[in-house]
C-alpha cells in the first residue's frame, strides 16, 4: 500500500479545514450574539450527520473504499488515487473498492475532520474566554476533554480500516462517536443554562430525585443497546431472523453465543479462523432485538415520569417520538428485508435518542440542583423569633 508523502498529508489537512471553514463562516456571520453557544450546536449537528453517514458507509459496504489511512493509496483524495481504485475496481467489479465507495469514505473522513476543526476551535475559544473572566460556561475541562475524545475517535477510524473492518473496533468506533455526541451536547446544554439560567425548580428534591436516576439509567439502557445494535451491523447479522416475533419460526432459536459474543475475531470469521456459522448470526441478532424490549420498558416509563414536570415536558415528548419511530424502523429492517434507507435512518434515530435523553439528564440534574439548593437555603435560613404575647393590663 502507498505510504502517504508530506505534501498529500498537507493537502489533507487543508481540505479538513476548508471543509470546516463552511460551518465555521456561517456562525461567524450569524446574527446570534452567542458565537460560542451557536458554534456547539453546529457541531452537535454536524456529528449527528458524521454518525448517520458512518452508518451509510458501513452499510453500503464502502469502509475499506480506500484501504488505507488517513489518505486514500498515499492520496488526498480519490482524484489523485484514480488509477489505483480503477485497478482495484477493474480485479474485483464488486469488491470493497470501487470509485464510488472511496468517495464515500473519503467523504465520511472529510466530514469527521472538519468536526475535529471545530472541536480545536471550541477549546481554544474556552481557555481564551476562561483566562479573561472565569465565567463557568467557559469551564475549558470539557472542550478539552472532547478534543482529546475526537483524536482517540480518530485512532479507533485509522484501527477500523488497517484492521479490516473488525467487528470489536468498528463497534467501539460507533460507541465512541455516540459519546462524543453525548459530551458535545452536555456542552450545548451548558450553553443554553448560561443564556437562561435556572432559577427555582418546578418539583422538591424528593420528586425530583428519582427522575433523575431514571434518565441516568435510560442512558445506560440505551448505550447497551446501541452497543448491540453495532455488533449486529458489524457482523452483518440484520437478517438472521428474517419473521417477527419468532426467529426463524421459533421463540428461541439454535444460537451459539460462544462464537457470536467472542470480541477479538477478523469479520466474518471465528476466533480460530473459521467461518462464523448461522447460529452465532442468530444469537447476535436475537439478543439485540430482545434487549430492546426492555430499552422500551425502561425509556418508556422514565418518559411518563418525567411528563410529569413541566420543564422536563417537551424533552420526554421528544424521545417517546423518536423512540417510537425507532422501534418502527427496527420492525422495517425486518420486513423489508433491510433497506439501506431504513438501516440508516435507524442509525440516526439511535443518535437522536443519545442526544435527547442527555438533555433530559442534564435538565433533571440542574433541576434537582437548584432544589436541593432551595432546601438547604432553607434549611439554614434562622428562624424569626415568636412574636411577644400582650401583657395583660390589671
Amino acid at each position: 500500500m502507498p505510504t502517504m508523502h508530506l505534501s498529500a498529508l498537507a493537502q489533507l489537512g487543508l481540505t479538513g479545514l476548508l471543509v470546516a471553514l463552511l460551518p465555521l463562516t456561517m456562525v461567524w456571520v450569524s446574527a446570534d450574539a452567542n458565537k460560542y453557544r451557536k458554534l456547539v450546536w453546529v457541531a452537535v449537528f454536524l456529528t449527528v450527520d458524521l454518525i448517520m453517514f458512518g452508518g451509510f458507509t458501513r452499510l453500503s459496504d464502502s469502509g475499506l473504499g480506500c484501504p488505507d489511512w488517513p489518505g486514500c493509496y498515499g492520496s488526498a483524495n480519490p482524484f489523485l488515487a484514480h488509477e489505483h481504485i480503477v485497478a482495484a475496481e477493474t480485479l474485483m467489479p464488486t469488491g470493497p473498492v470501487t470509485v464510488v465507495k472511496a468517495w464515500i469514505e473519503m467523504t465520511h473522513r472529510y466530514l469527521a475532520m472538519a468536526i475535529g476543526v471545530l472541536i480545536v476551535a471550541m477549546m481554544v475559544q474556552a481557555w481564551r474566554q476562561w483566562k479573561k473572566n472565569k465565567r463557568e460556561e467557559f469551564a475549558p475541562a470539557l472542550p478539552t476533554a472532547l478534543f482529546l475524545f475526537v483524536c482517540l475517535q480518530g485512532a479507533f477510524g485509522a484501527w477500523t480500516v488497517t484492521l479490516k473492518l473488525q467487528p470489536v473496533i468498528v463497534t467501539i468506533h460507533l460507541l465512541l462517536g455516540m459519546g462524543l455526541l453525548a459530551m458535545l451536547t452536555w456542552l450545548g446544554g451548558r450553553q443554553d443554562h448560561a443564556v437562561k439560567p435556572l432559577l427555582r425548580a418546578d418539583a422538591d428534591a424528593g420528586v425530583l430525585r428519582p427522575v433523575r436516576a431514571l434518565a441516568v439509567m435510560s442512558l445506560v439502557l440505551l448505550t447497551v443497546q446501541i452497543a448491540l445494535g453495532g455488533w449486529v451491523s458489524t457482523n452483518y447479522a440484520t437478517l438472521a431472523c428474517t419473521d417477527f416475533p419468532l426467529c426463524g419460526g421459533k421463540v428461541i432459536p439454535e444460537m451459539d453465543f460462544e462464537h457470536g459474543f467472542h470480541l477479538w475475531r477478523e469479520l466474518g470469521k471465528t476466533a480460530a479462523g473459521h467461518y462464523l456459522p448461522f447460529s452465532a448470526l442468530t444469537a447476535i441478532h436475537w439478543v439485540h432485538r430482545n434487549f430492546a424490549f426492555i430499552v422500551l420498558a425502561g425509556v418508556g416509563y422514565t418518559v411518563l415520569r418525567a411528563w410529569k414536570l413541566p420543564s422536563l415536558r417537551g424533552t420526554a415528548r421528544w424521545v417517546a417520538l423518536v423512540l417510537a419511530l425507532q422501534a418502527a424502523t427496527g420492525l422495517a429492517t425486518i420486513y423489508l428485508s433491510w433497506p439501506l434507507s431504513i438501516a440508516v435512518l435507524h442509525n440516526g434515530g439511535a443518535a437522536l435518542l443519545v442526544l435527547l435523553l442527555t438533555m433530559l439528564n442534564y435538565k433533571a440534574k440542574f433541576q434537582l440542583d437548584v432544589a436541593r439548593n432551595v432546601q438547604r437555603a432553607c434549611a439554614s435560613a434562622p428562624v424569626p423569633p415568636a412574636p411577644a404575647s400582650p401583657s395583660r393590663t390589671a
